[in-house]
């Protein structure tokens, strides 16, 4: 529907730091997709696992085919889902400067689509064709072909729920790239250092844009106003948002306990984040203390480390997100408003992993059934809800008007006012 549009976009052009992309109007279907790897480190050794200081593979190691392919695809299925789940929301961006960033994201999202399927086919031969078909063939949310990972089979039909997505999912995104830019298999690793770049502005789409609606929110109630009556979105609402969608997005990091990604990390294939702030990078007899749950009660066991992987990458992953939950909470400061955001704790509503098969509330307390269904529509976004969310969605394509729920930014893209003409009919 935007096709002919004239969206003033990012182009990514080159590797270097200073330079590598450059800004102008463009018409979605010509935006360029580069193939961008990070360039080759000169003697690049593989840095954690069983082939620690071995030089890093330039070609699939034979015996790790298989993991890797499967790696690479499950990355490589999230890039175009998201792009599924939001396209309908250009009709219903809030200003000309939030629709610049949803496609701003969108096109970005497909490169990094373009730039996996690149290693699959330059590396994995007639399989890897095989596998980039099939990335074509699933579809989100399709009941017959649907994405690999829960999160991006969810509906994203809601401003506020693409806000959250940018934020949480996009944050998932970080951590997985983050890892996978460790690789002892050079191609993936240099792919998803470049990928990073652009992945942090879809983080502060997210972080700023959920700000923002709660600033209007704020606003509106230092003032003294309804809410809900002058169009804007309260904080409890907000609020189930984060939890629905931190909940979902913190499912995507896998089981707590997985061979899998002992595997992983034992065949240098994916290490931690930040690998090299380890003092040691093999991993071995090493203990990670989790909390179980055994016959309703929760018991802290200590597993090998290898194999609680997931769970070390889903550490930074919320610890992370605390410092966006603050940064919200410094809004409602400035504003004397007497709400608090939060993060639910990690077992909340949860999909995916030990906590999958029982209920918890928002502080992690184990809870029978009963209890959670009583409370749900406290904590999780009710069809009134979301109703409500999706009534405020109405497109505003006018230069410098923006909808009511949401507040402007303080400053544009690319050193531009806010309120500059970022899409042209």
């Amino acid at each position: 529907d935007f096709n002919t549009n004239e969206v003033y976009l990012r182009t990514a052009v080159g590797v270097d730091r200073e330079g590598w992309a450059q800004f102008g109007y463009v018409k979605m279907p010509e935006y360029r997709w580069g193939i961008f790897l990070e360039p080759q480190q000169e003697g690049r050794k593989i840095g954690f696992g069983d082939h620690y200081g071995e030089a890093a593979w330039q070609e699939v190691p034979g015996e790790y085919r298989n993991w890797l392919r499967r790696l690479i695809v499950t990355q490589a299925d999230t890039e175009p889902a998201s792009v599924e789940q939001q396209r309908l929301l250009g009709h219903t961006a809030p200003s000309l400067y939030d629709m610049r960033n949803l496609f701003q994201v969108n096109v970005e999202e497909g490169r990094h689509l373009w730039a996996m399927v690149y290693v699959l086919q330059r590396y994995f031969g007639r399989d890897g064709r095989e596998e980039a078909e099939e990335l074509l063939q699933r579809r989100s949310g399709n009941p017959d072909h649907p994405r690999i990972l829960g999160t991006f089979n969810e509906p994203c039909e809601d401003w506020l729920s693409f806000l959250c997505f940018t934020m949480f999912t996009d944050r998932d995104g970080k951590y997985q790239l983050l890892s996978l830019a460790e690789s002892g298999f050079d191609p993936l690793a240099r792919t998803c250092r470049f990928m990073l770049t652009e992945e942090a502005h879809h983080m502060f789409v997210g972080q700023t844009g959920v700000g923002r609606v709660i600033e209007r929110t704020c606003q509106l109630m230092k003032e003294g106003k309804d809410v809900v009556k002058e169009g804007a979105v309260p904080l409890e609402i907000i609020q189930k948002y984060i939890h629905f969608w931190l909940a979902s997005s913190t499912d995507l990091f896998g089981s707590e306990i997985s061979s899998n990604s002992a595997n992983f990390f034992r065949s240098g294939l994916k290490g931690r984040a930040f690998e090299d702030k380890y003092d040691e990078h093999l991993a071995l007899n090493q203990a990670y203390s989790i909390e179980l749950p055994e016959g309703g009660k929760l018991v802290k066991k200590e597993v090998e480390m290898r194999n609680a992987m997931n769970e070390v990458l889903r550490d930074a992953y919320l610890e992370d997100n605390q410092k966006g939950i603050e940064y919200w909470n410094r809004i409602c400061a400035k504003y004397n408003v007497d709400f608090r955001f939060r993060m639910p704790q990690r077992r909340f509503h949860r999909k995916i992993g030990v906590y999958a098969d029982a209920s918890y509330d928002l502080d992690g307390n184990p809870i029978d059934a009963a209890q959670f269904e009583a409370r749900a529509g406290d904590w999780l976004p009710t069809a009134q809800d979301k109703a409500y969310v999706k009534s405020l969605m109405k497109g505003v394509r006018e230069k410098g008007k923006i909808a009511s729920w949401i507040a402007p930014p303080p400053k544009g893209v690319d050193e531009k006012p806010w309120d500059y003409e970022y899409v042209k009919p």
